[in-house]
Parts: C-alpha cells; sequence; structure tokens
C-alpha cells in the first residue's frame, strides 16, 4: 500500500494503517504500537524491553494524530508498557485541536488582477504600486506568514505567503 493511501486511512481514524505508520518509525527503537479506537478516543499502547520514554513518545504520537487532521479522533490515550507486565508503567492523554492540526505550515496565494485602463495613463510601474498596497492591506492581519514569491506581469499581481 502506498504512502498516500496510508495517511489517507490514518486521516480516516483507521487504526491499521495509524498503526502501521507508527511502527515504521518506532520498531527499529525496539517500540510496537498497538492502536484501537473507542468511539473518538484514540488509545495507544507503546511497547518496548525497556520502559518506553514516556515523554519523548507522547510528544512523538501528538505530533502525529494532530497532523492527520480527522475528526474521527477528539482524545487519545497513550500508555507506556514494558514487555511482559500487565499493567502499563505510565499512561497519558491529550485532547485533538483540529484547529491546531490545521495551523501547520502551508503555502497560499493571493492573486490580484488589474485591468489597464487607457484613460487614466497607468503605466506597469503604476500597477505594481497599486497591487503591492492592495498586498499589503490584505495581509496585515497575517503578521505570521512570510512572502515567499512575488511576481507582476501585465497588470496581475500574484503574491505567494508561507506560515513561519
Amino acid at each position: 500500500m502506498t504512502q498516500a493511501k496510508l495517511v489517507k486511512l490514518a486521516k480516516q481514524g483507521n487504526t491499521q494503517a495509524i498503526a502501521f505508520l507508527m511502527n515504521r518509525h518506532l520498531k527499529p527503537k525496539g517500540i510496537t504500537a498497538k492502536v484501537i479506537l473507542q468511539d473518538t478516543c484514540l488509545q495507544i499502547m507503546l511497547e518496548s524491553a525497556q520502559v518506553p520514554n514516556q515523554q519523548a513518545l507522547v510528544a512523538f504520537v501528538h505530533k502525529g494524530i494532530n497532523s492527520l487532521g480527522t475528526t474521527a479522533i477528539e482524545k487519545v490515550k497513550v500508555y507506556g508498557q514494558q514487555v511482559g507486565e500487565e499493567l502499563p508503567t505510565w499512561t497519558d492523554e491529550f485532547e485533538i485541536n483540529i484547529r491546531e492540526a490545521l495551523e501547520e505550515p502551508h503555502a497560499f496565494t493571493i492573486s490580484i488582477i488589474l485591468n489597464s485602463n487607457n484613460e487614466c495613463d497607468l503605466t506597469n510601474h503604476n500597477f505594481e504600486n497599486i497591487a503591492e498596497r492592495m498586498t499589503n492591506d490584505i495581509l496585515s492581519s497575517c503578521k505570521d506568514y512570510l512572502i515567499k514569491k512575488v511576481s507582476v506581469s501585465n497588470g496581475i499581481s500574484v503574491v505567494s505567503k508561507e506560515r513561519q
């Protein structure tokens, strides 16, 4: 199965896909993840020969599950257990904030199209100034974005911004 299909299934809350993606990173470290979903609570059991590192693994799970941006999961419970033990050594839980998942770095494009008007004698320089002012006005509330690309051609200004 391709990476794209696995991620799509994981975004839908498919526990086998989530477990596969996690185990691909964890197994080389000697850790195995078992995943179940009950209602909207994802439960993840992490097992290894030594007690798994709670702080590092909870951060790993939190980042991975949030990045899925799924609405199928609202809460995550993570358990750390040494192989052969009956009960987990530690537990942790957190809620999924969909807004947080959507705030991952991304790029977007704003296009401003200014039509030429010969009667007003607007030059390309005028178009560039107008487009720049409009872009600044539109994006003034998006201070945490960086300009990635700006191009002006025949009265069309294209500004690509990327989140920090």
